[in-house]
């Protein structure tokens, strides 16, 4: 394995590499790389002690000045796409913003299209994604443990790695622009060491980086080479053969198409694919592939007839409405519906049968976006606890799209893989199973339970359903025909998804069925 330069652009530079480069800049095959398990979240979260200098900065930058607004990007002498993809780093670690939330807002803001887009996403989702690696990077360029370099020169020095590594940008140019900005935060004491540690990165090609830095044993190695800490290689492996897991870690670093969802009854996928220029999904009747383009100046999505759903979503939300009950009086119910993706399906699809739905969630907030989703449909909006809400117990169909990690949608967030931790699977273990109780409390006997969660960490899938089967009146049916077409995924009679397999997130359902 090696590690590819990608992402096609040159910087605003015109001159080319410097004499004597013997590293390539021609388009080659996208590589992805990682550090190892998140090693040095510690201190990008509760932020660094000390800057190049050794001295501590002034202060920690701010998600949001003192009226609560968000702040501006700050003006730190060098293009705006660079000075956008810092702005956001900041932001990210700092405040727990989401990038995927944040940038797209500062490319409206700040009127960028076109190239200068496309190179500010690219430099910002890289460097999220990339920062186990590129930390490991600079701690061995600079001899020094991250925790003594000040937090925001820490950002320009993973922007600048990036640049260097990942992307057809001359050496000089990622350097001058990387010392402009540490010189535009007023840290004028800390460039010549950004300036050091930048060009000693350079002296050393991105392959012999790899082999200095890369740890021992053939998860580790995966692992650091395809961006993601080593306890998410090893989730993954426990269900991958090991000849598969690169290509299912590598998936979450690719940009995905963007999926859409015809409304039953409102439009068809044939007529949305038309109409967007798009192609139908291979699984879903409702799917349609969008390659480009933003989906919200999509008309069909402005008059509600379509939406933005992973094509995985779509197909959990049509087994739960499809799975034959024998007399179904049409009363569904889904458990955990925030946001309302696949509330409206379903809603749409009760709408079709005469049925009608009952939508949980717990926060008012996420449930005045359901209001949204569904509105005209037969669904009723209801603020509560999944867990302890006082709700009939004959329901012939419950959802329980629970609350999980999200590993089966890294490649939506590339900050992610470095937020999450491994502590945090068995507290959603506990939800997770609470949830399905409740769940099969509320249906009636006969009726049945789709369990679901966009992970598949074993804990939270077939572990938590295992442990149902064990303790709970309930038998689990086969959810493999409802998913057609769709094939390896799984042995057992619940659905693993996966992005490289099947171009969805790697999302899991089982259905089971109240005796």
């Amino acid at each position: 394995m090696s590690l590819d330069k990608t992402g096609g652009f040159r910087s605003r530079s015109s001159k080319g590499d410097k004499p004597g480069s013997t590293r390539k800049t021609g388009p080659q095959p996208q590589r992805s790389s990682a550090g190892r398990g998140g090693q040095n979240r510690g201190a990008q979260n509760k932020g660094a002690q000390g800057h190049g200098q050794g001295r501590p900065p002034k202060k920690q930058a701010q998600g949001r000045d003192a009226s609560g607004e968000t702040r501006h990007v700050r003006s730190l002498g060098v293009d705006k796409p660079r000075e956008i993809a810092f702005e956001v780093l900041d932001r990210v670690r700092t405040g727990d913003a989401y990038a995927n939330l944040v940038l797209p807002r500062l490319l409206s803001k700040h009127h960028l299209s076109g190239r200068d887009a496309a190179f500010a996403t690219e430099i910002t989702y890289g460097t999220l994604r990339k920062q186990g690696l590129l930390d490991s990077i600079i701690k061995a360029a600079s001899g020094r443990q991250l925790s003594e370099i000040d937090p925001e020169i820490l950002d320009i020095l993973r922007l600048g790695a990036y640049q260097v590594l990942f992307m057809r940008v001359e050496d000089h140019a990622a350097v001058d622009t990387s010392v402009k900005m540490v010189g535009g935060l007023k840290k004028f004491q800390a460039t010549g060491f950004a300036n050091a540690i930048l060009r000693n990165i350079t002296r050393t090609s991105p392959e012999a980086w790899l082999d200095q830095l890369e740890p021992e044993g053939d998860i580790a190695k995966v692992a650091f080479r395809t961006a993601h800490p080593e306890w998410i290689a090893r989730s993954f492996a426990q269900l991958l053969p090991a000849e598969e897991l690169e290509d299912a870690l590598a998936a979450d670093s690719e940009r995905p198409v963007v999926h859409l969802v015809a409304r039953p009854g409102e439009i068809s996928a044939e007529e949305l694919a038309l109409i967007v220029g798009g192609e139908e999904g291979r699984y879903s009747p409702y799917a349609v592939y969008l390659e480009g383009g933003d989906p919200a100046d999509i008309e069909p999505i402005k008059e509600g007839l379509a939406a933005v759903q992973d094509e995985g979503s779509q197909l959990i939300a049509r087994a739960m409405a499809e799975v034959p009950v024998t007399d179904d009086h049409g009363k569904w119910l889904d458990l955990c519906a925030g946001p309302g993706g696949k509330a409206a399906l379903i809603g749409s699809l009760a709408r079709m049968e005469a049925a009608k739905l009952d939508a949980v969630e717990i926060s008012e907030h996420r449930a005045r976006l359901i209001e949204k989703s569904v509105r005209g449909l037969p669904v009723k909006v209801m603020v509560g606890d999944g867990r302890s809400i006082n709700l009939e117990n004959n329901y012939d169909r419950v959802l329980v799209d629970a609350p999980c990690s999200g590993l089966g949608a890294l490649r939506r967030r590339p900050e992610a893989r470095w937020r999450k931790q491994e502590s945090d699977i068995a507290e959603l273990n506990v939800l997770q199973l609470e949830l399905l109780e409740s769940a099969i409390n509320k249906v009636r006997s006969g009726g049945i339970v789709v369990y679901s969660t966009c992970s598949p960490d074993l804990r939270e899938t077939r572990g938590v359903v295992d442990q149902a089967l064990a303790k709970l009146d309930v038998e689990e049916l086969d959810a493999r025909p409802f998913v057609p077409g769709m094939e390896d995924t799984g042995a057992e009679k619940s659905v693993q998804m996966w992005p490289h397999r099947h171009g969805t997130d790697a999302m899991f359902f089982a259905i089971l069925r109240k005796k």
